[in-house]
């Protein structure tokens, strides 16, 4: 049979049942869900296919089922071929972003929120749980480049921080809810020699992050919000030139030189013969 539910007005049931968007098409064998859902086209051909195809695939397994009772069949292995004939497998209602955007030297922030055509979200089950696999800005980093890895050998860890953000979870485990993230863009040049071999230029940043808290109609949205500082940091490599060591070097001689002159004028006050 067929049954429709309304997920305004049975909301809780929708919830438990964990319907994120509308609307959502769901085969029940038995009471049980079979994930996934349905996501093919919303048409009375591809409908009625798909609900042959469930139905053959759940009369082979009772024919299958059947011999494998009569031969004793180990339970654990009958159990596995249902859910292999049910086509029943776990859903990941999850997404991957990668890529890159071309943004402009001001404040500005991107943000990524959970939207489709086919459907109207269900605003409580939303989940912004995410991980940031990498997150930097500027030209990406090559670190197999030779001079990159030549030049960052020199450069102290504390101005290293090119993606501080990476792999990195930040997981919600309530409803009307996700991080906002707070980043502070500083541009870096390094400088390790006097040539442009052992020169480039790249960014650093600093992050914070917070929970916020959204309403029950509004969809939540990871926001990361950034701002170019208008400063820069340069990190300079400066080699001593020759007449420094001679500088040192004399001002070394002279010292010892001082203070030999004040121990021999002590030792000779000391033991300076008295007259009677």
């Amino acid at each position: 049979g067929v049954a429709k539910i309304d997920c305004v007005k049975h909301s809780q049931l929708c919830r438990s049942n964990r319907v994120m968007a509308f609307p959502t098409l769901r085969w029940f064998h038995d009471g049980n869900p079979i994930s996934p859902d349905y996501k093919m086209d919303r048409t009375v051909e591809k409908l009625v296919s798909f609900a042959k195809r469930k139905l053959e695939m759940d009369e082979k397994f009772k024919e299958w089922d059947k011999r494998a009772a009569n031969n004793n069949e180990d339970p654990s292995v009958r159990e596995s071929k249902r859910k292999l004939y049910q086509q029943n497998r776990p859903e990941h209602p999850g997404c991957q972003v990668s890529g890159f955007l071309m943004v402009n030297r001001v404040p500005g922030n991107f943000h990524i929120e959970a939207r489709s055509k086919s459907h109207n979200l269900n605003a409580a089950m939303t989940n912004l749980s995410h991980v940031v696999n990498h997150l930097s800005f500027g030209d990406p980093i090559k670190a197999a480049d030779r001079k990159t890895r030549r030049i960052l050998k020199q450069v102290p860890e504390e101005h290293q921080q090119f993606s501080p953000m990476d792999d990195t979870r930040y997981p919600t485990f309530k409803f009307h809810q996700a991080f906002h993230h707070y980043i502070k863009v500083v541009s870096t040049h390094l400088n390790m020699g006097a040539s442009t071999a052992n020169s480039m230029v790249t960014y650093q940043f600093l992050e914070q992050s917070q929970i916020v808290h959204y309403d029950e109609a509004n969809v939540p949205e990871a926001r990361f919000s950034y701002d170019l500082s208008p400063m820069s940091v340069v990190v300079q490599k400066e080699g001593r030139k020759w007449y420094d060591y001679l500088t040192s070097l004399c001002a070394i001689i002279g010292g010892t030189f001082t203070t030999l002159g004040l121990i021999d004028a002590t030792l000779y006050k000391v033991f300076k013969p008295k007259k009677l």
